[in-house]
């Protein structure tokens, strides 16, 4: 055996490796995308959830556009008034109040209200049940009970009891899983204040509605006749409270024969 090949290859093989490596790092060096320390500063500062709440693609998203002045401050909910403080000092602003807001389960359609069409022996899932007809409610807009929205509420503020979901406000953080995770979009966020809000999603005509839900919105515009501040409206048979102008008399409440308007207060 000749030794001084081996010795050969093996300096070859160690060359070889040697030049690539160093070719490897002078390319990571050239082709590195330069970092931006106050987005980083920024993402490390809010709380990782990564929810989506704020309207923008995850923490990092949000962070990049705070950073470009694309973003107002204040639109993470999760975070609260600390992570807005930490962010306002790094912006180097004034910090804001965080309008805080809880999800709404917009459907009373519970087993008091409305009737099941068949019997559900499948998965455990919303999703899953969907697929079958619409769900087990005799209302196709309803909620369907299975809990994939208390599923993923990483704070224990969902919890389901004749088949409904059931949002606690003082627990909820605005996250928004449970948004994502209704197969029926039956969450939205409403601000924690008093106000009136619809707790109905059929947009069925009002007699189609009233036979498979006592509770259902039919459409009749009373709600939206008595608000004096323009903040009702009914569209495609189905009534709508605008938030930001709704002021809390709850004429709309009174005057809905069907109850799927209620008041909305803050504890």
């Amino acid at each position: 055996m000749d030794f001084r090949l081996i010795l050969i290859a093996v300096l070859v093989v160690s060359g070889v490796g040697l030049i690539i490596g160093v070719v490897l790092a002078v390319a990571s060096s050239i082709m590195a995308v330069p970092t931006d320390e106050k987005v980083e500063a920024l993402t490390e500062a809010l709380p990782g959830a990564n929810c989506g709440a704020c309207g923008y693609s995850g923490c990092s998203g949000y962070a990049k556009a705070l950073s470009a002045g694309e973003a107002p401050l204040g639109k993470c909910s999760p975070g609260g008034e600390e992570c807005v403080k930490e962010l306002s000092k790094i912006l180097g602003v004034e910090a804001v109040s965080v309008e805080k807001k809880t999800a709404l389960v917009h459907c009373m359609g519970s087993l008091d209200n409305t009737t099941d069409k068949m019997v559900y022996q499948g998965l455990d899932s919303c999703k899953a049940a969907m697929k079958l007809h619409g769900g087990v409610s005799s209302c196709s807009f309803g909620c369907l009970g299975l809990g994939d929205c208390m599923k993923v509420c990483p704070y224990g503020a969902i919890s389901v009891c004749n088949s409904i979901a059931h949002i606690d406000p003082e627990l909820c953080r605005g996250c928004s899983m449970c948004v994502s995770a209704c197969p029926k979009h039956l969450i939205s966020f409403v601000p924690l204040k008093d106000l009136a809000v619809v707790r109905c999603s059929n947009c069925q005509k009002g007699a189609e509605a009233n036979k498979v839900c006592k509770s259902a919105c039919i459409g009749c515009k009373k709600c939206e006749k008595v608000c004096e501040s323009g903040a009702v409206k009914v569209e495609n048979f189905l009534a709508s409270v605008d938030s930001s102008k709704c002021t809390g008399c709850m004429k709309c409440v009174d005057a809905c024969p069907k109850g799927a308007i209620t008041a909305f207060s803050v504890k």
